[in-house]
């Protein structure tokens, strides 16, 4: 493991445990960096310590005491501080510093894109520029974010949430960008795919982080084949099933069987079912349609949304026909999440070819190119406005 990796993975477990002995997110991540560059440093020449863990709470904590002792404005922080000691590197078992962050990253003060950029810097430990290439917006943008997030958590109370759906929630839409970013010339960005699945398996097992953890290898798994060598978008009806990632595949069943088996059925757990329902078809002809049909029809009474809604549509048309699927596509359009949607025009289209409407999926297919500024998606959608 090289210095860089060690630190990477050593920071977020020093932080939580600053946080939760000193408090203030933000003067403490400042501490944690400092004893992160002093490592840096100085490991090269004197060599790595034994408790390397250990070694940068110490430093952090005294990084941390020193500015309030500094602070001589405030006098009952200096008394304080005069009493405080490093807190204990390793922390009784059942105390789980790594979920706090997550939930104070989650904080439900925060907007979701600030709990996504505050998650992927202190649990994730990515640097704001490599958030910030990520996302495809400026540095300054995330650097930002971050900063206003955490004076939104230090100027708030925070109790700890009885579940972790906040949490599932941002590492899945973590995940979601990385598979298909919804900008630049990139379908998928692999160091956001791959956090997001790092991060999850950092979670408590219960049905649900199971289930978004089955989602997350069932969906990736088919990243080698989701592209040609040259960038282009391939359909899943016309991927290369053999490129697939079988381990992954494997993995992802085991687990959305046993949550389904074991726990209360949550939306995770159906969109790993439906997943698991393609990765298990030989070929895109032998997929179980009437099986995920049912599958979205649960999810949608669970947790409907414009989304669940477009893709039972897609499940319609292929179990009932596309006429049918073209009548509740027609009903959808008045929902205000779906008004002039890329997508919308997307699943449009592709109904409509494939009710033999080839002109007016031609237009349809060229409505949603234009909307969208994934450049992959755009031409794969201009391609079959030309095909149509």
């Amino acid at each position: 493991m090289t210095l860089e990796t060690l630190l990477r993975d050593l920071a977020p477990q020093v932080l939580a445990i600053l946080v939760r002995h000193h408090g203030d997110f933000a003067a403490c991540e400042d501490a944690v960096q400092e004893a992160l560059l002093a490592a840096a440093t100085q490991w090269p020449t004197k060599g790595v310590p034994d408790n390397p863990k250990a070694w940068l709470v110490t430093v952090a904590s005294r990084r941390r005491i020193e500015t309030l002792r500094q602070d001589t404005a405030r006098t009952r922080r200096e008394q304080t501080a005069a009493t405080l000691t490093p807190p204990d590197p390793d922390p009784p078992l059942g105390v789980d510093d790594t979920l706090t962050l997550f939930e104070l990253c989650c904080h439900p003060a925060l907007t979701p894109p600030s709990r996504v950029a505050l998650t992927l810097r202190a649990v994730g430990g990515l640097t704001t520029a490599e958030i910030a290439r990520a996302f495809l917006v400026p540095e300054a943008t995330i650097a930002q974010r971050i900063s206003r997030a955490k004076a939104r958590i230090k100027g708030s109370n925070f109790t700890r949430p009885d579940d972790h759906d906040a949490v599932r929630h941002v590492l899945y839409l973590i995940f979601t960008e990385g598979h298909t970013a919804t900008s630049g010339t990139n379908l998928n960005r692999v160091d956001l795919t791959t956090e997001a699945i790092r991060l999850t398996r950092l979670l408590p097992h219960d049905g649900e982080t199971d289930g978004l953890l089955a989602l997350m290898l069932l969906t990736d798994a088919r990243r080698p084949a989701r592209t040609t060598p040259d960038g282009a978008l391939v359909p899943l009806t016309d991927q290369d099933r053999t490129r697939w990632d079988h381990d992954a595949i494997t993995e992802g069943t085991a687990l959305v069987r046993h949550a389904l088996a074991t726990h209360p059925i949550g939306p995770y757990q159906l969109q790993a079912a439906i997943a698991a329902v393609h990765a298990e078809a030989p070929t895109a002809a032998d997929t179980d349609w009437p099986q995920i049909l049912t599958l979205y029809d649960l999810l949608n009474s669970i947790t409907p949304g414009p989304m669940v809604t477009l893709n039972r549509i897609v499940a319609t048309a292929m179990v009932h026909g596309p006429d049918t699927a073209l009548d509740a596509l027609d009903q959808a359009r008045h929902d205000p999440a779906l008004t002039d949607h890329h997508r919308v025009h997307a699943v449009r289209a592709h109904l409509l070819d494939l009710a033999g409407r080839h002109d007016e999926a031609r237009t349809h297919y060229a409505r949603a190119a234009a909307l969208i500024r994934s450049l992959p998606e755009r031409r794969y959608l201009e391609s079959r406005a030309r095909q149509a």
